[in-house]
Order: structure tokens, then C-alpha cells, then sequence
């Protein structure tokens, strides 16, 4: 095994201890032992536990912030960029659960990145600069964007955390409804989100059959009881002009 070969393995090795045990539940002499090394090897490569932890942290970080930021550049429309960066980060807790378990965990003094507060901070950033342009768009005040861009993340990134242990349901679904609340709010949530425009129209098309029903049924249910109360008063009416009490006799 090359140098290089040898220090992937170490990495891939530390990576899975980390995320089950964390930096300070994990040793060196754990390390090697995974690895078939002795623990000078360890050393040689990373200068210790320390050393290999503040690797995978770093690459963990660039790989799920250049996710993240590719697919907020990806797309045109403000909708498929949140619907892009929130699939981003399922696809990647999916793909790579150890490093995102890791990246959860408070950061260590020894990592060069820092948290997992951090990576959400470098993300909000991005969000607030496009949420900055879409404001200026709108005539809306752009101070704002800080705030939303930071709600926004915060949402995602929590949803992600949770949906890390019970995976259900599916990543699309949960990027979908994620979207539905940031995009719609909770007073106009789509009964069924789905991240493919074309069924979300088909929804609409719906959803508005329904509605157009339900109009015509409370018309309808309008109109009857209207004729029910005119009737009744037209009897009411007839029956004023009827003396029910019986003649006197002459």
C-alpha cells in the first residue's frame, strides 16, 4: 500500500470511529488496530488523533458546503434553488452519514474549520446574498435578508439532523414538504408538495376542481335554504289572514 493509499485508509478508518464515538471516545492504538498499523504510522501521517479528526472535519465541510453552493447556483428560479440546496443536503446526509454525524457534533480546538455552526453560517451567506437580490427586485427592505436567509438554513439544516436516524420519508418527500412551508407558509401549504413542477400543477388543477365543486355545492346548499325560509314565510303570511277561533252563534 502507497503512502497515499495508506492515509485514505486512515481517514475512511477515523471517519466511521469518529462518527460512532466522537474525537475523545476514540484512540490512536483504535486507529492502527482498524487499520492493521502500528500507531507510529498514525503519527507519521497526522501527528496524532488530532490531526486525522481536523482532516475528515475539513473535507466533510468543503464537500457538504460546495454541495450546498452548487445547487443554490444550479437553478434559475428562487423555488428550485431552495428545492435543490434542500435535496443537496439529504442526497449528502444519505451518501455520507458518518461525515454529517460528525459535523453535528460540536467542533473540536483542533479542527481548522470549525463547526457544524460554522459550514450553516458559511451557507446562510450564500442564501443571503441571492435573498438580497430577489429583495431589491420586490422594493422590499433588504436588511431583512440576514434574517430569512438564517431562518431559512436553520430549517433545512434541523429537518436534515432529524431525518439523519429516522430516514422516512424519502429524501424527495422530505425536500418537498420542507419547501412547501419555506415557499408557501403555513397558511397556503399545498396539500400534496412535490419537487416535480408538472405534478404540482396537475395538484393545483385539482385543488382548484374541488374548490369550484365546493362553491357550487354551498351555492346550491345557499339557494335551497332561501327557498325553504321563503316558503316557510309565505305560509306564515297566509296563515295571518285565516281566524282559526269559531264563529258565534246568531
Amino acid at each position: 500500500m502507497t503512502g497515499k493509499e495508506r492515509r485514505e485508509q486512515l481517514l475512511d478508518i477515523g471517519r466511521t470511529l469518529f462518527a460512532e464515538r466522537g474525537l475523545d471516545g476514540t484512540s490512536v492504538e483504535e486507529i492502527a488496530s482498524a487499520a492493521g498499523v502500528s500507531k507510529p504510522v498514525v503519527y507519521e501521517h497526522f501527528g496524532g488523533k488530532e490531526g486525522l479528526y481536523a482532516v475528515v472535519v475539513d473535507r466533510e465541510f468543503e464537500r457538504l458546503l460546495s454541495l450546498v453552493t452548487e445547487a443554490l447556483n444550479s437553478a434559475i428560479h428562487y423555488r428550485s434553488k431552495l428545492e435543490k440546496a434542500a435535496l443537496a443536503l439529504l442526497e449528502y446526509i444519505e451518501a455520507h452519514p458518518d461525515g454529517f454525524r460528525i459535523l453535528v457534533r460540536d467542533s473540536h480546538g483542533g479542527t481548522g474549520t470549525g463547526s457544524y455552526a460554522s459550514l450553516l453560517s458559511e451557507i446562510a451567506g450564500e442564501v443571503e446574498y441571492i435573498l438580497a437580490q430577489e429583495f431589491d427586485r420586490h422594493d422590499y427592505d433588504d436588511k431583512f435578508a440576514p434574517l430569512y436567509a438564517q431562518s431559512l438554513v436553520g430549517m433545512v439544516a434541523l429537518t436534515g439532523q432529524w431525518w439523519l436516524d429516522v430516514r422516512k420519508p424519502k429524501r424527495e418527500e422530505v425536500a418537498a414538504h420542507v419547501v412547501n412551508l419555506a415557499w408557501n407558509g403555513l397558511a397556503g401549504l399545498e396539500p400534496k408538495p412535490s419537487l416535480d413542477p408538472r405534478q404540482r400543477r396537475k395538484e393545483l388543477e385539482r385543488a382548484e376542481k374541488r374548490a369550484e365543486k365546493a362553491a357550487a355545492k354551498a351555492e346550491k346548499a345557499e339557494e335551497k335554504a332561501a327557498a325553504k325560509a321563503q316558503r316557510r314565510s309565505r305560509r306564515d303570511a297566509e296563515a295571518e289572514f285565516v281566524d282559526p277561533s269559531p264563529h258565534p252563534s246568531v
